[in-house]
């Protein structure tokens, strides 16, 4: 298949090196100094999966000069939405799909009026990735997953192929059945693992180890569930147990969202799209969300990063 990374993050690079070993044709899109630095050494996949080294991948700062493809991975800081929507353009043919997977809720809403509804898909991925330094992505989760599917649930051939070559890869992929409601369980949890390490400026194994600092984790949950609810999304309360459970038994210690990285870098946040989304569709649906507030005032001075 011939597959866009966009861009050669920590999300699309890893998950584009990926398909790429397997021997599809995959076409990275960077800028600045990651573009520089897999030019001259290519693109490094430091993984507990294994480590892998592309010594020579497709990578472009011009997705016009990569054309149409069939799969577009985006994955795309959040401000950057809608200028990535539009720099994709050249690669959309009549059937690619271009699959969010973003850390936000509200990608294909922000994509599909751009690019079309029939070519956008919403999608999750579950991964800790970050980039180590330019050119170099490190992995440090055993799991790194990825779910996608239309919200017509429809059949789509083209998502049918990325499925099978995915798996043939050796990847967890797979179709969901419902992407409304995975999308809003992993904003359920990535808000509140952003907002809790970036806030504690910690990983989440003495986040959880703490009772009170636990606490504050599952009210961060609790809130983006209640807005969830109140949205009219199917949610289950279940959920919200099980993640609780997972970071206090499963999860490994040091992981830290990226959003926390981010901020120990000086890098622009997510904040506005996280803990701000919930607190904004709180006050928009009359839902209390006190913890958010707190970690989008703690953390608002940084969210732009280290300027000049």
């Amino acid at each position: 298949m011939r597959i866009a990374a966009m861009a050669a993050g920590a999300v699309g690079g890893y998950f584009g090196a990926r398909m790429a070993a397997a021997g599809h044709d995959v076409f990275f899109i960077a800028r600045g100094g990651n573009l520089a630095a897999i030019r001259k050494n290519g693109l490094k996949i430091e993984s507990v999966h294994g480590d892998l080294h592309l010594p020579k991948p497709n990578v472009t700062d011009d997705p016009a000069s990569v054309g149409p493809v069939d799969i577009v991975l985006f994955a795309v800081k959040l401000w950057d939405t809608e200028k990535a929507a539009e720099l994709t353009r050249p690669m959309v043919g009549p059937n690619t799909r271009v699959i969010t997977l973003q850390n936000g809720v509200d990608s294909v809403e922000r994509v599909a009026p751009v690019l079309g509804a029939d070519t956008t898909v919403g999608g999750v991925t579950y991964i800790a990735t970050v980039i180590d330094s330019p050119g170099v992505i490190k992995h440090t989760s055993a799991f790194a997953k990825i779910r996608f599917g239309r919200t017509d649930k429809k059949p789509d051939a083209t998502l049918d192929a990325f499925v099978a070559a995915g798996q043939a890869a050796k990847l967890d992929i797979d179709l969901s059945t419902d992407i409304e409601r995975e999308r809003w369980e992993k904003f359920i949890f990535l808000s509140a693992m952003a907002g809790a390490t970036a806030t504690f400026r910690s990983s989440i194994g003495p986040i959880a180890a703490d009772p009170e600092t636990r606490e504050f984790f599952r009210q961060l949950m609790e809130e983006a569930f209640a807005v969830g609810r109140a949205k009219g999304v199917a949610l289950d309360h279940a959920y919200v147990d099980e993640r609780l459970a997972f970071i206090t038994t499963k999860v490994e210690p040091g992981m830290k969202a990226s959003m926390a990285h981010d901020l120990e870098r000086g890098n622009r946040l997510e904040l506005d799209w996280l803990a701000g989304k919930v607190r904004d569709l709180g006050r928009d649906l009359e839902v209390p969300t006190p913890a958010s507030d707190i970690v989008y005032k703690v953390l608002k001075l940084h969210r732009m990063g280290r300027q000049g």
